[in-house]
């Protein structure tokens, strides 16, 4: 699984959790991140992946028209794609939005919902992940509900750690934060990719690949580097058309079409995160011209990379 972490890495996710939860049966809320809840924390993110640790008791959990699933005490669920979802002791179709619950924050800063009909207990922590890169493939491939059924073992830490995330290190420190809830989100992931079926096609499928995973790889290692179909290919070992039909099944774009976007992403976090200039961020993800890296840039996210970075980097630097 070394690409999946590597892949994960690349996403430069920073986190929060942002709300204390207990509800009492019988219950029933949607949800789903907006961007006043980012606000708080850093500039809001180009894409969201929410998620809930269930410290007590059990709920439903169904995101969209999807059947619903039963989340246990010590499981962490996360909605990769942000989707509205329903969590409760029962489905309601007309439940209100969690939003609507909010308690003011306490003395840790934290906001609480403490709501229901008196019955059976549920307590969790809610936050979310956020990146500067678009939505892509990976995440385009995960289905709408991930599920990370803990071992005893690391239960207690992770309960641990959200606890004292939440007395206030999520606004001071949003990446240690997310360092935690990459982790986890990167262990569903992992959880997912073992249990899919043989035959199965998409970009998670590709992990499962030896050819795919190895050319992945080497992408999301070495994209700075002159690779070509050829050099992956032989590293792969497989032949040049050999493995443009099976990485395109399987993936969804040819390999170079892949690198080109996975550079663009690369760049945006090297912008956002090193204050570096257009130029050095151009050789620093494979480009020889920095002309070419504008247009490439501007083609992937609508605007070319100063105006990007002027725009990310502001909101940051006026709060300071």
């Amino acid at each position: 699984m070394g690409v999946l972490q590597a892949v994960v890495s690349a996403m430069k996710l920073s986190g929060s959790v942002f709300l204390e939860a207990e509800f009492s049966c019988p219950w029933c809320v949607t949800s789903q991140i907006g961007p006043e809840d980012c606000a708080l924390f850093f500039s809001e993110p180009a894409h969201v992946i929410s998620y809930h640790y269930v410290v007590e008791g059990a709920l439903l959990c169904a995101v969209g028209d999807a059947p619903p699933v039963e989340v246990r005490a010590g499981q962490v669920m996360l909605v990769p794609r942000n989707e509205k979802h329903r969590l409760g002791s029962w489905m309601d179709a007309h439940a209100p939005n969690a939003r609507d619950l909010i308690q003011p924050p306490d003395e840790r800063g934290l906001v609480r919902i403490a709501w229901g009909g008196g019955g059976d207990t549920c307590r969790m922590f809610c936050g979310f992940l956020g990146t500067v890169a678009p939505i892509n493939a990976f995440l385009l491939g995960l289905p709408s509900l991930l599920v990370v059924d803990l071992d005893p073992g690391s239960a207690g830490w992770v309960a641990s750690s959200f606890e004292f995330a939440s007395t206030g290190l999520s606004a001071r420190s949003p990446e240690l934060v997310g360092r935690l809830a990459e982790l986890l989100f990167a262990e569903a992931v992992e959880q997912y990719v073992d249990a899919l079926p043989a035959g199965q096609t998409g970009w998670l499928a590709g992990l499962k690949d030896p050819h795919v995973s190895r050319a992945l790889a080497l992408l999301h290692t070495r994209f700075a580097e002159p690779l070509t179909t050829e050099v992956l290919a032989r590293e792969a070992g497989l032949s040049r058309s050999a493995l443009a039909e099976r990485f395109t099944m399987l993936i969804g774009e040819p390999p170079m079409r892949y690198l080109g976007r996975h550079r663009m992403n690369v760049a945006a976090n090297l912008l956002q995160e090193s204050r570096q200039n257009a130029c050095n961020v151009a050789y620093a993800v494979g480009f020889n011209s920095e002309a070419a890296f504008n247009r490439a840039f501007k083609k992937e996210f609508g605007v070319p990379p100063g105006a990007w970075q002027k725009a990310r980097c502001q909101p940051a630097a006026t709060a300071a």
